[in-house]
């Protein structure tokens, strides 16, 4: 049975993008007439998932607003943050409204079109604490690099920097919920670094390849590039 519940991730500023989409959440950023997080919904929906937990924080009400008109018939719940948590925190609140044992995690403003059924396997058969999706990536800069043996286990996480080829963390992940609220980490905190790269020697996280389409509309020239791309 693949994975059916995602929490997505739409609490962002949006801070580098303000020259092109003013005052939004990140997410909301139009994208061909259609806000970003639409796009990422209807791709998830494709992949079999029909539970989502939005993990809400700046100007929420605009993207509740829009859930509402958009996808009314879905099953939606709303996790709204008061102040700041970090990606760590905003995923620990959203856990609280969970209803599976595994959920998909991922972000409203990058869209990475996965194989969920791929990705729910390995994580479901290993039992794992958290399962990666990683994408081959060339000639880049922005991102740091993940790294696995062959038994698919996560064993060092790079620092950003040029890299001629490796393997990014996508951001979609298949999460353990209760692993991962067993750790009972702070209130606030970050996903990747207090989460990921603290234990990821010591719990069982996993990497899972794939080489599918990836944008993330954090700069400008990405949200440009979507215009063309979606």
């Amino acid at each position: 049975m693949s994975i059916n519940e995602a929490i997505i991730l739409a609490g962002g500023l949006g801070t580098r993008l303000r020259s092109a989409v003013p005052d939004l959440p990140k997410c909301m950023a139009p994208i061909n007439g259609k806000p970003f997080i639409a796009y990422v919904i209807d791709h998830l929906q494709q992949q079999g998932i029909n539970k989502f937990i939005l993990s809400l924080g700046y100007k929420s009400e605009a993207i509740v607003d829009f859930i509402h008109q958009r996808f009314s018939n879905i099953d939606f719940q709303f996790s709204i943050e008061a102040e700041p948590l970090g990606t760590g925190g905003a995923i620990q609140l959203s856990c609280s409204k969970t209803t599976e044992q595994n959920v998909l995690v991922t972000n409203g403003d990058t869209l990475f079109k996965i194989n969920a059924a791929k990705l729910s396997a390995l994580h479901k058969q290993s039992n794992a604490d958290c399962t990666l999706s990683l994408k081959p990536m060339t000639n880049f800069d922005r991102y740091g690099v993940v790294e696995m043996n062959e038994q698919n286990q996560i064993i060092s996480f790079k620092e950003k920097q040029f890299y001629e080829s490796g393997l990014i963390n996508g951001g979609v992940y298949a999460l353990n919920v209760q692993s991962f609220l067993n750790e009972e980490l702070p209130q606030k905190f970050s996903f990747e670094k207090d989460y990921l790269e603290e234990f990821y020697s010591t719990k069982k996280m996993l990497g899972v390849v794939q080489d599918e389409y990836f944008i993330d509309i954090g700069i400008p020239e990405d949200y440009n590039r979507a215009q063309k791309e979606l």
